[in-house]
């Protein structure tokens, strides 16, 4: 099944959750900068970001395509799962390659709502995207990492508990190759802050949470090792195709909160005696935005459908994220376009949305990254960087 046919239950649930949390709530919360606290506790309290934690740790037990209906139609109804959309894919490198004891400690916790796990401590200013170059190193000391470095670009580091952070335990220049040597660690947040960690705000052109953090002889116990020493890079992969799946799935969710809001204005809004939408100029680049979305929907169905039966997905996942985020931002350029002045009134939230979309152009892997990907993996190219 596909699109709007999978999940009616859960898609409708979400959808009345949702209607909540109108287009006013976020407009304050986007003049403000503030943290959509309520909207997070109703999705946690209805068990929505727990979809993917096994029943045995007091999830729902249900795969990524779950998600990934929950999460479409979050961002169709006008509202934004990027407030706590990393509580379903970094909880995974936990639930993966987490000891037992880990997973009995966090899982039904963050399940519950009693912890919040947002912050995937990945990027870091002179590395970007080439995971491979991090530098932030965790030296043993005892029954202690102690961390010291810089990550940048991490979502909702002050508004989680816990953090999944990548650091290296081997220098680069002393790994076989460069993606060995990398480690990853539950950081507790609560305790870390002001205790070896710093966090700083970036202000950005939207409402997302944005945090630089600094490693300053953080210390973290050995026991918070998530897997093998040195094998950490592998298990962030896992996280990765998720993340990008789920991100493509808000994608297709924005792309038809586009589409309809152009259609809707379209059919009511009239100038020179008949309605605009009967202007092909205005009814063909909605059309066009709608077949788009569509298509894209397919290749996110297929990617999370690999994911969930435990297949090699990394260039689907990319592909759908590709897909869907440029399908999204046609039909978000097609609604401002369509609404003339009014697409930049906040009233109307076509602006706010359009300035959420054109993130994932960008985030949480660049499109020239992915082509980069097809081209070498997929078609067998020389390598472009």
């Amino acid at each position: 099944m596909s699109g709007t046919e999978s999940f009616p239950e859960i898609r409708e649930a979400v959808r009345k959750l949702c209607s909540q949390f109108p287009g006013e709530y976020w407009r304050e919360r986007d003049r403000d900068r503030t943290y959509p606290q309520e909207f997070v506790a109703a999705l946690t309290e209805a068990g929505f970001l727990s979809v993917l934690i096994p029943e045995a740790y007091g999830g729902s037990g249900l795969g990524l395509a779950a998600a990934t209906a929950v999460l479409e139609e979050i961002h169709r109804s006008g509202c934004n799962g990027g407030a706590c959309h990393a509580q379903m894919y970094t909880m995974g490198t936990i639930l993966k390659h987490g000891s037992e004891a880990q997973k009995q400690a966090y899982l039904p916790k963050i399940a519950s709502g009693e912890l919040r796990l947002q912050a995937f401590g990945v990027t870091e200013p002179t590395a970007g995207t080439d995971t491979t170059r991090i530098s932030t190193f965790a030296k043993r000391d005892g029954d202690h990492y102690v961390v010291s470095g810089q990550k940048l670009w991490i979502s909702r580091a002050e508004h989680s508990d816990l953090m999944v952070l990548l650091c290296r335990t081997t220098a680069r220049d002393d790994a076989a190759k460069p993606s060995d040597g990398m480690s990853v660690l539950i950081v507790d947040l609560r305790e870390a802050v002001g205790r070896g960690l710093t966090i700083r705000p970036v202000r950005t052109m939207l409402n997302h949470a944005t945090t630089e953090l600094f490693f300053d002889g953080l210390r973290v116990p050995t026991a918070n090792l998530v897997g093998e020493e040195g094998k950490g890079f592998r298990y962030i992969l896992d996280g990765m195709n998720a993340e990008r799946i789920l991100i493509a799935s808000e994608c297709i969710g924005d792309g038809r909160f586009f589409v309809d809001r152009a259609s809707k204005y379209a059919t009511e809004r009239e100038v020179f005696g008949r309605p605009i939408g009967q202007n092909q100029g205005v009814q063909f680049p909605i059309a066009r935005a709608h077949v788009q979305v569509a298509a894209a929907s397919l290749m996110v169905d297929k990617a999370a459908a690999m994911f969930d039966a435990g297949l090699a997905c990394g260039t689907e996942a990319n592909m759908a994220k590709m897909l869907a985020s440029e399908a999204s931002w046609f039909a978000a350029d097609t609604a401002v376009q369509t609404h003339g002045g009014f697409g930049l009134a906040e009233d109307y939230d076509i602006e706010r949305k359009f300035r959420e979309t054109r993130l994932y152009q960008v985030a949480p892997i660049s499109t020239n990254l992915i082509l980069s990907h097809v081209g070498t993996h997929v078609l067998g190219m020389p390598k472009s960087f």
